[in-house]
């Protein structure tokens, strides 16, 4: 009897060993999408303070907001143009400093700025899952001048 093929044991040891391999996969991917979105949000929070420092060089000041959430789909505020933080920058004569915020990748999470000393600083609290680029997971506060945890 010299039959060809596999045996029932080979065949599940096969399937076993795929299904240990691709779980490692899945872990591994949602591991780098939370490191991606970490790394996006440290970008965001980069350009946004781009966006005050171009600000705070025509106002001599930064925008007077307290608790405001930045970018989202509910939040107030939209956009950064000569009036500060607002929910539309329609006015064409007004300077547009940034015509988006952007928005957190998780839609449950935000960015979330504050005005300090009315206006002389300003704090953005940003909160990374995995964290990335020297940062631990946990929040980081973004100021003029850079970013702590």
């Amino acid at each position: 009897m010299n039959k060809k093929g596999f045996t029932l044991i080979e065949l599940l040891v096969v399937i076993a060993i795929i299904g240990v391999l691709s779980t490692l996969a899945v872990v591994a991917l949602g591991s780098a999408r939370q490191k991606a979105n970490d790394a996006k949000r440290l970008s965001d929070v980069k350009q946004i303070q781009t966006a005050l420092e171009l600000f705070y060089t025509d106002q001599n000041s930064y925008p007077t907001s307290t608790n405001l959430v930045l970018g989202s789909a509910t939040a107030s505020s939209v956009c950064l143009d000569s009036s500060g933080f607002a929910a539309t920058c329609t006015s064409p004569d007004a300077s547009l400093y940034m015509g988006l915020v952007p928005a957190d990748p998780d839609a449950d999470k935000s960015y979330v700025y504050n005005s300090v000393n009315n206006g002389d600083s300003y704090t953005i609290s940003v909160d990374l899952e995995l964290g990335t680029g020297g940062f631990d997971a946990g929040f980081v506060t973004a100021t003029e001048s850079g970013m702590m945890q």
